[in-house]
């Protein structure tokens, strides 16, 4: 029998001084079986390092053809595509196809590096890609604030991002890979 996805219930709490949204959004994230905890807070970082009224999560790990984040306008085109960890090439070079906007939160210490150092050349003519790393100690530091209920806070400012569950605090620092600017 294929296990079921768990569900966890996050208030996140939203305060970017950077781009000067300040919004709470009550989500209801389903956790596929093979998702770590790892994945599953780097997915709700990524979601509040873009927080929008219309990002939404999708089916991420249980279907191929989406991001695990996106975001539509009001007549359906895609605006922001968004995915996690090691992507290939050619799901990179779909999607930058795809949105006006793609961005890759890459993770998992020397095995992102290795995958950058594979990918970036193939990557430089894409205007509407960004790459961030985060590093491996961010994010197991990430994984340890996970429970199926959480109050999540999360401030930005100047491109820091600091996490708070309760009294408990992870201060993370995107590592830009690449930039639309490039």
């Amino acid at each position: 029998m294929a296990q079921k996805a768990t569900i966890y219930r996050v208030e996140l709490s939203v305060s970017d001084m950077d781009r000067h949204y300040y919004e709470t959004h009550k989500l209801t994230v389903a956790k596929h079986p093979s998702e770590t905890d790892e994945r599953l807070m780097v997915r709700l970082l990524a979601f509040a390092l873009n927080a929008h009224e219309q990002l939404e999560m999708t089916k991420g790990l249980s279907s191929d053809d989406e991001p695990d984040i996106w975001q539509k306008s009001l007549s359906g085109e895609l605006e922001l595509w968004i995915a996690l960890g090691l992507p290939s090439e050619k799901i990179v070079r779909q999607s930058c196809g795809k949105s006006n906007a793609v961005i890759v939160y890459s993770y998992g210490g020397k095995t992102a590096e290795m995958w950058w150092d594979k990918i970036k050349n193939g990557t430089t003519r894409f205007d509407n890609l960004q790459v961030l790393n985060l590093s491996e100690t961010d994010t197991r530091a990430l994984a340890d604030l996970a429970s199926r209920s959480m109050n999540l806070q999360v401030n930005i400012q100047d491109g820091d991002v600091m996490v708070s569950v309760g009294d408990r605090i992870v201060y993370v620092t995107p590592v830009k890979w690449k930039t639309t600017d490039q």
